[in-house]
């Protein structure tokens, strides 16, 4: 009998708020769209997941990364530069997602290669609306890359 089993895709948050963590696991857990969000809470963490270092040795690969700027150790715009200038991880798409509406952000993180920029919204109604079209366009229309080519071969 053959095996069925589906992948999920798997997403990483790196984001210190635990309220917006909270929301958004929640809100990516209604997803239409079998996932796993692993969470790294700073900067130095999530480059670690991503490398599979120390603790995280076993940790998965990510097909989608929700990055925050403001984040403690390392900030978002060096964890950024360090995805995009690695070989093995610069086909992940990133999307920045932050507090900031502040232009100096938006124009760096897209010279350093963010896939998208989208300022978190206060309004929990507004909020739900943003994760919803992050699922509904990265998760349902965008074709990712192979495993292969985003992960250490």
């Amino acid at each position: 009998m053959e095996d069925k089993t589906i992948i999920p895709v798997e997403i990483m948050l790196v984001e210190d708020n635990p309220g917006d963590v909270r929301l958004i696991k929640e809100l990516f857990k209604d997803a239409d769209i079998n996932n796993r969000v692993n969470v790294a809470s700073n900067g130095e963490e999530a480059l670690q997941m991503l490398h599979q270092e120390g603790e995280f040795t076993r940790s998965h690969i990510p097909d989608l990364i929700l990055l925050d700027l403001n984040l403690p150790k390392k900030t978002g715009k060096d964890v950024l530069r360090e995805i995009k200038n690695d070989p093995e991880l610069k086909c992940i798409p990133v999307i920045v997602l932050t507090t900031s509406q502040a232009e100096e952000d938006i124009i760096e993180t897209y010279q350093y290669s963010a896939n998208s920029f989208i300022t978190k919204p206060v309004d929990l109604d507004c909020f739900r609306k943003v994760i919803n079209s992050i699922q509904d366009f990265w998760l349902n229309i965008v074709k990712l890359p192979p495993e292969t080519q985003i992960k250490p071969i």
